[in-house]
C-alpha cells in the first residue's frame, strides 16, 4: 500500500542512530532486572484468577487485584459496571494526574481482564526455564502486567509524579458487549483526552502501527421450487443454491485481489427446509435430492484496513447479488463490528519512539507489523483520535487454545521497553 510506504519513509528519516538512556531511565531498568521474579510471580497470581468473559466475578476479581496495585502507585481507580442486560462484568480505569499542571502528553495503556477459557485445567504452570501457560498468560494479563512494573519503574526512578497516565482494562476484549457504544463509551472518553495511546496485546516481533476492522455478512437467496428435471430452463431457473454460488464466486474473482481485504463464508446452509439464525451462528437444512433448492443462506465476515476500502467492498458486494440468476432473487445484508486501525503519520512517529527505545535498550531496531497480521481490538476503537501503537505486550504462543503460553524472558524485556517508552512518551511536550 503506497501510503504505508511514504509512511514507513518517515520513520527512516527519524532515526538518528543509537540512542542512549538518561540516568532515570537506567535507574528504570535496574530495578525491573531487580523485580523480574516477583513479576512473574505477580502474573501466576492474576492467571490464577479465573475471569473468562463471561465469569464476571472472576474478571471483577482480577480487576480488583490490579486496582490494590494502581492505589499504590497514586492512580485514582474506577470500577466501570455494565449494564445486566450485556452480561459483561465492566472495566477497570485508574488514572495518575499530575502534581502541577502537566506540559507532557496524556498517555492512554490499554489492556484486558478477561480470557478466552476459563477453569482449573487452565492454571499457571511451567513448562520449562523460559516458557510457562496458563489462560491469559500471554493474551492478556501478560500484557497488563508489563504495563503494572513499567509504571512501578517509572515510580522507583522519581519519574512517574509530573506525568498524566491513564490505563483503561476492559472486562470483555475476548467477546465485546453490544451495543459498544456503551461497552466502549469510557475508553473513547478516554481517548480523546490523550495525545498518545499503548496497547499491549502480544509482542510479534514487530509493533502495530495498523490493524484490520472486522465486519460482517449475511446473504440470503431465494430460488423457485421445482422438479429437479427441469433447473436450468426458463420455467423453472438455477435455485437457490447455483445462485448462492454464482454470488460467492464473483465475490472471489472480483474483489480477492485487494491488498488486505479479506472475505470469508463462515456458514453455508441450503435446501427445501432452512432456518438459520445468525446470531447463534446456527443452522438447519433438509430437501431432497429431486427438488430444486429454493433457498440458502451464507453468513462470513469481512476485514479491511480502512473505511473507504469497507465502504467500497461492500458496494461491490451489492452490485454482485443484485445480478441473479433465472428465477432467483437475493439479498445481502452487513453488521458493523471493529473498526480498523489505520497507518497514519503519527503512529509512525510513535513508532520512531519506540525505535530508539529499542536501539537504547541494546534490542535492535523496532519496524512495523504487516497490518494482515493483526485482527482487531480494543485499539481498533480508539485509534482515530489520538498517535497509537500496538504490540507491546509479552511474546507467547497459541494464545485462544487450551495450550496459550507466555515465554518468560519476554517479560523484563517488555517492560523495559514499556518502561522506556512510556517515559518518554509522558514527557514530550504537546504539540
Amino acid at each position: 500500500m503506497k501510503r504505508i510506504l511514504i509512511f514507513a519513509a518517515l520513520l527512516i528519516a527519524a532515526r538518528v542512530g543509537a540512542q542512549t538512556l538518561s540516568p532515570a531511565e537506567q535507574k528504570m531498568r535496574g530495578w525491573i532486572q531487580a523485580h523480574k521474579q516477583e513479576e512473574i510471580d505477580y502474573l501466576a497470581k492474576v492467571v490464577n484468577i479465573n475471569s473468562g468473559t463471561f465469569n464476571l466475578a472472576g474478571v471483577r476479581a482480577v480487576g480488583d487485584e490490579f486496582a490494590r496495585e494502581f492505589k499504590a502507585l497514586g492512580f485514582e481507580t474506577r470500577w466501570i459496571p455494565m449494564p445486566a442486560e450485556m452480561k459483561r462484568a465492566g472495566h477497570l480505569f485508574a488514572e495518575h494526574k499530575p502534581r502541577r499542571r502537566a506540559r507532557g502528553k496524556t498517555v492512554l495503556l490499554i489492556g484486558h481482564l478477561d480470557t478466552v477459557f476459563e477453569g482449573e485445567g487452565q492454571k499457571w504452570s511451567i513448562v520449562d526455564d523460559s516458557t510457562a501457560k496458563g489462560a491469559g498468560s500471554s493474551d492478556m494479563k501478560g500484557g497488563n502486567v508489563v504495563i503494572l512494573y513499567a509504571l512501578k519503574a517509572m515510580k522507583a526512578a522519581g519519574v512517574l509524579d509530573d506525568t498524566h497516565i491513564i490505563v483503561a482494562f476492559t472486562g470483555d476484549e475476548e467477546n465485546g458487549g453490544d451495543p459498544d457504544s456503551v461497552s466502549r463509551r469510557d475508553l473513547v472518553e478516554a481517548a480523546k483526552r490523550s495525545q498518545a495511546i499503548l496497547a499491549f496485546e502480544g509482542d510479534a516481533g514487530k509493533a502495530t502501527v495498523a490493524r484490520r476492522g472486522s465486519s460482517s455478512w449475511v446473504l440470503t437467496v431465494t430460488g423457485r421450487q421445482a422438479h429437479s428435471g427441469g433447473v436450468f430452463s426458463t420455467g423453472s431457473g438455477y435455485g437457490a443454491i447455483y445462485e448462492l454460488a454464482r454470488i460467492l464466486n464473483e465475490f472471489r474473482e472480483t474483489l480477492s485481489g485487494q491488498q488486505y481485504l479479506t472475505f470469508n463464508p463462515g456458514v453455508i446452509v441450503g435446501g427445501a427446509d432452512v432456518k438459520y439464525d445468525s446470531s447463534a451462528i446456527s443452522g438447519t437444512a433438509a430437501g431432497k435430492l429431486n427438488i430444486i433448492a429454493p433457498s440458502a443462506y451464507a453468513h462470513g465476515d469481512l476485514r479491511f484496513i480502512s473505511p473507504a476500502q469497507l465502504d467500497s467492498a461492500r458496494a461491490v458486494m451489492r452490485a454482485i447479488v443484485s445480478k441473479h440468476l433465472p428465477q432467483t432473487s437475493a439479498v445481502i445484508s452487513f453488521h458493523d463490528g471493529l473498526p480498523s486501525m489505520q497507518p497514519t503519520p503519527g503512529n509512525y512517529r510513535l513508532l520512531s519512539v519506540l525505535d530508539s527505545v529499542t536501539v537504547a535498550l541494546g534490542q535492535g531496531h523496532t519496524e512495523a507489523l504487516d497490518p494482515g497480521l493483526r485482527g482487531g481490538g480494543d485499539i481498533s476503537y480508539v485509534a482515530q483520535y489520538a498517535d497509537a501503537l500496538d504490540g507491546l505486550g509479552v511474546g507467547g504462543s497459541r494464545s485462544h487454545t487450551p495450550d496459550e503460553t507466555v515465554d518468560l524472558l519476554s517479560i523484563p524485556r517488555s517492560t523495559e521497553r514499556a518502561a522506556v517508552l512510556i517515559n518518554r512518551i509522558a514527557h514530550q511536550r504537546r504539540r
